[in-house]
């Protein structure tokens, strides 16, 4: 029997969101304007109409067909998506459920997925790269057995212009250990290589310039007296007479992949325990017999002991073999991730206990308590986007910033209840306060809270229940061994593309004149707690920003 309904399609901006149950309502009317070396995306929206209309498939008609990719925006699950009290007005949906986040590659033969009375996206991602500039059409056409049944066409416009490098520093702390964990691999095998340099490569593709780098095995998201993985890239050997020698090959091989794949900086993993710095992080050491045994770990106290003897003596190695290198100039070390006012003490001792090791390193921290920097504490503080208020006041130079289930109301963030745009604004809000570098916390943390047990991702996107969909990661493990991006991964890119096009205007036109532009027709500054809220205004800009440069710079 013939259905009564028809397909339904429309044409989407990359900041939408499609839920399954609901009509899309964005007006997609914003001109797409394309520089030469970045990645433009939209979406377009499709509902199949009832069960027997056999296999929806799309094809690409355009000029730029081999520039053009697509992918459908699959559903993940959240049981905890946040909680209602966070609702800022700034929120898309805080009730457990399904929702956009999934980039998937659409097969060659073109078959889409849905469910009949459900919304879907197909995303789509044009690179215009060394296109002559011009309009260029990007027809999606949709069929199924029985023929077309829909076409949509979007037309981008390539400018005779390119952005500039990113100057700002980026990290998205990278597991290692949940790469071997889930695709059950030896760590430091050369399949577990080939999954990293994978996953290092797209970190490099959507502006992740720095890698945690995990010296030992980071200290970072695991329960008191709990171990994650080992992927210690230092060899450590005992020797007979209580001292250690130790050895380097593995690390030397990390920098050579990272640097390979466009990585400039590195990071290395925390020297003691989070939130507190009370114990030593998990340290594997080979003994004179040859056997592998834990050295230090929790039940290490962080200062005044074995631990200590061993950091003066594996420091001055390390910063040897990094000069050696010629490496030291991008290298950051960290001692401890998140320290609170009660325990400043113990942080302050931490530090003392490796005073002068680092001489001419920068030791930065996430934190949020400006005082820690006053009292000279931490010299290269990284406050949350919802404690730098005080930090700008006092006009601390090379500021860096970060957020992470703690900042849920007003400032942006990334968790799966919110809007892609307020994903996006933190671009803004980077140029404007001249902030060096930002950090989040997981680009892969597939564990719960704590590393307690592993999670799939697809399955469990809240940590087991305790942490925001969205917070803990940004990427799925999809097959082979090469990961699968998200939304909302895209819209953190189009959030750095922002930057660096604004920084180009500024080289052209002057930073008072890009200000100014940001802001006309604002009600109030922008602030990292004060931003616009609809998509519309960060496409608008975008296209301005974009004709500007082009105009200035061929003029």
């Amino acid at each position: 029997m013939k259905s009564v309904y028809t397909y339904e399609f429309k044409l989407l901006s990359a900041l939408y969101k499609v839920f399954p149950e609901e009509e899309p309502q964005e007006d997609f009317s914003v001109p797409l304007t394309a520089l030469q070396n970045e990645t433009v995306s939209f979406q377009a929206a499709y509902k199949i109409p009832s069960p027997g209309e056999g296999c929806l498939r799309v094809a690409v008609e355009s000029p730029i067909s081999g520039r053009v990719r697509l992918r459908t925006v699959e559903l993940a699950p959240s049981r905890f998506p946040g909680d209602p009290s966070w609702n800022d007005g700034n929120y898309s949906h805080l009730r457990p459920g399904l929702f956009p986040d999934i980039l998937r590659e659409v097969s060659e033969n073109g078959v889409l997925g849905g469910t009949p009375g459900q919304w879907r996206a197909l995303w789509v991602d044009v690179e215009p790269g060394g296109l002559p500039a011009g309009e260029y059409p990007v027809c999606l056409c949709f069929s199924n057995p029985a023929g077309e049944v829909g076409c949509l066409t979007a037309t981008v416009s390539v400018l005779a212009a390119s952005l500039p490098e990113q100057e700002l520093m980026h990290t998205e702390w990278f597991h290692t250990d949940c790469l071997a964990d889930y695709y059950g691999l030896q760590p430091w095998s050369e399949e577990h290589w080939e999954v990293v340099g994978n996953y290092v490569a797209l970190m490099v593709k959507r502006g992740i310039n720095m890698v945690l780098t995990p010296i030992f095995t980071p200290p970072l998201d695991t329960e008191i007296g709990g171990e994650r993985t080992t992927v210690q890239l230092a060899d450590v050997y005992t020797q007979p007479d209580g001292g250690y020698r130790f050895g380097f090959d593995r690390l030397r091989r990390w920098f050579d992949l990272c640097l390979e794949k466009g990585i400039k900086w590195f990071e290395f993993s925390h020297l003691f325990t989070q939130w507190g710095a009370k114990a030593a992080p998990k340290v594997m050491a080979t003994l004179p017999d040859g056997t592998q045994k834990r050295i230090f770990g929790w039940d290490t106290p962080a200062v005044g002991g074995a631990y200590t003897v061993f950091l003066r003596a594996f420091l001055p190695a390390l910063t040897a073999q990094l000069n050696a290198w010629g490496l030291a100039g991008r290298c950051r070390f960290h001692i401890s991730d998140e320290p609170s006012e009660e325990q400043a003490e113990a942080y302050r001792a931490a530090k003392q206990s490796i005073a002068g090791l680092l001489e001419g390193f920068v030791c930065m921290d996430a934190l949020s308590n400006y005082e820690f920097y006053a009292r000279g504490i931490v010299t290269d503080p990284v406050p949350s986007t919802d404690h730098i208020e005080h930090f700008l006041e006092n006009k601390v130079e090379n500021l860096w910033t970060y957020y992470c289930v703690g900042q849920q109301k007003d400032v942006c963030n990334r968790f799966f209840a919110m809007p892609l745009a307020r994903c996006r604004a933190i671009g803004l809000q980077l140029y404007k306060f001249n902030i060096a570098g930002f950090l989040q916390w997981g680009f892969n943390f597939y564990n719960t809270t704590g590393s307690v047990r592993h999670i799939n991702p697809y399955e469990v996107t809240d940590a087991g229940g305790l942490l925001p969909s969205g917070d803990p990661f940004v990427v799925y493990p999809g097959p082979d061994g090469v990961p699968e991006e998200s939304i909302r991964l895209m819209a953190m890119y189009q959030a750095l593309c922002d930057l660096r096009a604004l920084k180009k205007l500024e080289a052209l036109a002057g930073r008072a004149h890009v200000l100014a532009l940001m802001e006309d027709g604002l009600e109030q500054p922008i602030t990292f707690a004060c931003y616009p809220k609809e998509a519309a205004y960060y496409l608008s800009l975008r296209e301005r920003v974009n004709r500007e440069i082009a105009a200035r710079e061929n003029a």
